[in-house]
């Protein structure tokens, strides 16, 4: 599927009465998951710990 067609397929989802601004996130919102999934294909992830560590370290 190309990106012309997966952004088609995204927004024809979405209700008509959908602002640009709604579709522009919803567009956004699914590039980052997109590339979040690609990402932990290639092993590119840190472990569930690190992340706890992280956010522990923002948290407080």
């Amino acid at each position: 599927m190309t990106t012309k067609e997966r952004a088609v397929e995204i927004i024809s989802r979405l209700p008509d009465d959908t602002s640009v601004a709604d579709i522009m996130d919803e567009l956004y919102v699914q590039m980052k998951i997109e590339q979040g999934l690609e990402q932990l294909d290639a092993g590119e992830g840190i472990e569930h710990a690190e992340v706890k560590g992280r956010l522990r370290k923002w948290l407080n």
